[in-house]
Formats: structure tokens, sequence, C-alpha cells
């Protein structure tokens, strides 16, 4: 397997969210605004990367019958740095995502690729790997944040400069002026119909290309004429 297809592979053919519905507790909490969602998959991302790297290098050493609370060791030590290092640098956005960081530790889709992927491959493979599954699940979660702040609230990647500083303020965008907004999207019962809604878009998408790539069959011309 290439590091071109391990890449591609975690970032959209088999994405955490779209494809193994992982993760549902943060994407149903967090992804209120775009930026919310774009902040959660960085931080994400960064763990995703370090435990990835870090399994890959022990995992000559680890006893396999410990390995699992081994790898959670190691992922709740890295996820405290994170927690750490926001709420020193990034206080605000560490105010908005709150509890949800410290969850990155139970996340299925990191504990999940250090398990299935990093304990059998090389530091690269597996480094590329956790960025792919990573940036997939950030894309995810960008999208997902995106649909439910232009329904919910009319705007787009509100307080974007919490999390990328003051001169990306031109991303906050009011996409429907005017606007009343619309509470269920805001709430996790709107992010449980949004998700079913982009899941369907996807499957329907899919099917479509799908049945574009493959190439028409002819069939043979047959005599209509009448033979004696």
């Amino acid at each position: 397997m290439s590091n071109r297809s391990i890449f591609t592979d975690g970032l959209w053919k088999n994405n955490a969210i779209f494809t193994q519905l992982l993760a549902l507790c943060p994407l149903m909490a967090v992804t209120t605004t775009a930026t919310n969602g774009l902040g959660m998959g960085a931080v994400t991302t960064l763990v995703l990367v370090a435990s990835n790297l870090l399994v890959s290098l022990i995992r000559a050493i680890v006893p396999n019958q410990i390995r699992i609370p081994i790898f959670t060791l190691l992922i709740a030590a890295l996820v405290t740095l994170v927690d750490l290092g926001m709420n020193a640098w990034m206080h605000d956005l560490h105010k908005v995502l709150g509890l949800f960081i410290a969850l990155i530790v139970v996340n299925c889709a990191i504990l999940g690729r250090a398990e299935a992927f990093a304990t059998k491959n090389p530091p690269v493979p597996a480094m590329l790997d956790g960025l792919g599954t990573g940036l997939g699940f950030t894309l995810a979660m960008t999208i997902m944040g995106g649909c439910r702040e232009i329904l919910g609230s009319g705007t787009l990647f509100s307080g974007a400069s919490l999390l990328l500083g003051p001169h990306f303020k031109f991303m906050e965008l009011h996409v429907l002026p005017d606007y009343h907004g619309f509470l269920l999207m805001l709430l996790p019962p709107g992010g449980f119909i949004m998700l079913g809604l982009l899941l369907c878009a996807i499957r329907l998408s899919k099917r479509l290309f799908a049945g574009k790539a493959v190439p028409a069959t002819t069939t043979p011309a047959t005599d209509g004429g009448c033979h004696p």
C-alpha cells in the first residue's frame, strides 16, 4: 500500500465520521459552528499524528497483553499537553470546546488507528495514516458545523478570529442577513438530522459517480430480417 493511498484512504474513502460513524459525541456537541468543528478537528489531527508516531516507535517493546492500556495512557498524556497548551495560548477557543478536548482520549478513531495501523507499520506510514484520518475528521467536522451554523444562525465561521487570529476575521460571514435562526439545528437532534442528510447526499453522489464511471455496454446488432 503506497503512502499516497494510506493518506487518501483516511481522508475520504474510510472517513472516520462519514464512513465509520465514529466520534459522534463531539460531532453533535461541538459542531454548532464551522469554527468549532475546524478547531476540534485540528486538535484531534495533532493528537492522531503524534499518537500514531509514538505507538509505531514503541510497538516492538510493548507487551501484547497490556498494549491497549499503554496506548490509552499515551493518548491521554498527549491530550493533556494539548489541553494545557490551548488553555495557555488559545484560551477563548479552549472555553468553547471545554470538556470535549479531554474526551479526545476516548475517541475511538484515535485508539482504533493506533491498534489497527500504527502497531503494524513503520513511523512514516503511521504518521501519514494519522494525518489523513485527522484531516478527514476535520473535513467532516467543518462541513457539519458549517451546514448547522448556516441553518441555525445564518452565519459561517463565526468566531474564526478566536481560532486563527484577528487577521482571519474576514472569514466570519453573514450568509443569511436578517435571518432569525432555526434553533433545532444548533441542538443535538438537529445534528443527527443534518448528519443523516449529509450521509444521504454522499451515498447518492457516490452512486451517481459510480454509474458514470461504468462504460456503457453496447449490444451487437442483430439481423431483423426473415430467413427461410
